[in-house]
């Protein structure tokens, strides 16, 4: 992002006199999250096409993505600060601007202001808070969405996969013919495997439930920081859909070897003992997760080639776990349709 807009973003985190009282953190004095005020130089947290943050104290503005639809963004704003959500998902701050958003950037893309809050360390994954995540998500696909203010928009993760898919593409017409067209291959024939309604390209059996959209770790929070409640961040893909899609990425991951068993059987134990209605309570969750871990593996396969491809270089080894995954489930369907053609061919079974 220029220069010029990241010092806008800043001067949007400036706090108010008295605006964010209410969201000042009230953990322990002597944690160095807990006291912004000793340095309030503006940071930035990311800078990608799509997300831009900078964090200035306890404060931190988001530039959403320059196609985000600010109409969508202003319900999703409200909803996160619904008191159906308290305690689920992170409330955004107040802003003086229409719908809840800062006024727009230079560039058209809105502006969202939100409290800081501690992440996830990446440095101590087996801290990561699996039953806690799980926990969240069933109480999220719990709330009454037809009470929520509304229209309440569809939930964006299909569209995200279709995105990822579109990435590729273009990262390969961009770089010519990649040193691994196999990955590349097995990335087209497994989305194409897919139903229509996980490509995004027609409606989803199921859009009854208020979901995430893109459920990982990095989505998380503490707040107050250091040691409040995680919470649920980034409503950019928030809306109703299949709740089945916030468990998809775990799956994946527990699927292509990525997560421990045991990690994998803390979260789904954690999500049914909550009430969540993703999966059933008891018995095989797979039938419901099989398509969106399927199109979640195929996302990460596509944006691992997408990644890879400008450096002319191979997937690693974690990347090549997703692409490898999509070759077997070609090969799985490639097998059950042959499969069904001998049984075809060798006609009804004799009694």
């Amino acid at each position: 992002m220029p220069a010029a807009h990241i010092r806008r973003l800043a001067a949007l985190a400036a706090r108010p006199p008295g605006l964010e009282a209410a969201h000042r953190p009230t953990g322990s004095p002597d944690h160095p999250e807990a006291r912004p005020e000793a340095s309030l130089r503006p940071t930035v947290l990311t800078d990608r096409p799509d997300t831009t943050l900078v964090r200035c104290g306890d404060v931190v503005v988001k530039a959403h993505a320059p196609d985000c639809d600010a109409d969508r963004l202003a319900v999703r704003l409200r909803v996160a600060a619904h008191p159906y959500l308290r305690g689920i998902v992170l409330p955004p701050l107040p802003a003086t601007g229409s719908g809840g958003l800062l006024a727009p950037l230079a560039d058209g893309r809105p502006a969202t202001r939100w409290p800081y809050g501690r992440p996830v360390s990446p440095d101590d994954p087996d801290a990561a808070p699996w039953e806690e995540t799980a926990r969240l998500l069933a109480r999220l696909h719990t709330v009454p969405a037809a009470r929520l203010p509304g229209p309440v928009p569809p939930m964006r993760g299909p569209a995200k996969a279709a995105r990822a898919l579109s990435r590729m593409r273009a990262a390969l017409a961009a770089s010519g013919p990649p040193p691994f067209p196999s990955a590349a291959t097995a990335v087209e024939h497994a989305w194409s495997l897919l139903p229509a309604w996980a490509r995004d390209e027609a409606p989803p059996p199921r859009a009854d439930a208020l979901c995430h959209g893109d459920l990982h770790l990095g989505q998380l929070v503490r707040h107050p920081v250091p040691d409040g409640p995680w919470l649920l961040i980034d409503i950019d893909d928030l809306g109703l859909g299949d709740p089945a899609w916030d468990l998809a990425r775990p799956a994946a991951w527990f699927a292509t070897g990525l997560l421990a068993p045991g990690l994998w059987s803390r979260f789904l134990g954690a999500y049914r003992a909550a009430g969540g209605t993703a999966v059933s309570p008891y018995g095989d969750p797979w039938p419901e997760l099989d398509v969106p871990a399927r199109a979640l593996t195929v996302q990460t396969a596509a944006l691992a080639v997408a990644g890879a491809a400008p450096a002319g270089r191979p997937p690693d080894a974690d990347e090549m776990a997703f692409t490898d995954a999509c070759d077997r489930m070609v090969r799985e369907a490639r097998k059950a349709r042959t499969a069904c053609v001998l049984r075809e061919l060798a006609g009804p079974s004799q009694p």
